[in-house]
């Protein structure tokens, strides 16, 4: 689960630290949670009917790390901000999960780190248009989509891709 950054905001209820934030589960429901620092309470959120709010999660977009970034860069091309600025802005979706990848040419600790700096930037640019982000994670070379043996196989594996986390009815 991980929690949604505009609600973690620390409250104070009869002189105790509470965290309230509301989480989504890996499957795309949602769930509140508090914690005072020694235990932490999760509950469902649901709607007037006493349903489970849950979204419809999907990948939304896959782009090649190539044409956003330059080599062993993390920083966005320009040419490709105001492209992700737009895509970010769309209707209908309640959060995004950005996840960076790359290929298996450099160490594992160089890939995670480089990864985990290209989720970071593609994050920068959904939060400078006000876009919800559920999850921001750098996997490096441990989820190929194709082989790592051949040069096509590692420009796919080089990439950026955006779940999106949609409220259910409005897709």
């Amino acid at each position: 689960m991980t929690a949604l950054p505009a609600l973690a905001e620390t409250r104070v209820i009869k002189g105790d630290r509470y965290k309230p934030a509301l989480a989504q589960t890996p499957d795309g429901c949602q769930v509140w949670m508090i914690d005072d620092g020694w235990e932490g309470y999760a509950w469902n959120r649901t709607d007037r009917n006493g349903k489970p709010i849950c979204m419809k999660v999907e990948s939304c977009l896959v782009e090649n790390a190539d044409q956003l970034f330059a080599t062993d860069s993390a920083t966005v091309r320009p040419s490709e901000v105001a492209r992700l600025q737009k895509f970010f802005r769309q209707e209908g979706v309640f959060s995004y999960a950005v996840h960076g990848h790359t290929d298996a040419r450099a160490s594992d600790e160089y890939n995670m780190r480089l990864s985990q700096r290209r989720a970071n930037a593609v994050a920068l640019i959904a939060q400078s248009v006000g876009a919800r982000l559920a999850a921001v994670n750098g996997y490096g070379e441990r989820m190929p989509i194709a082989s790592n043996a051949t040069a096509a196989g590692m420009q796919q594996n080089r990439r950026v891709e955006i779940v999106c986390y949609r409220e259910i009815g409005r897709y």
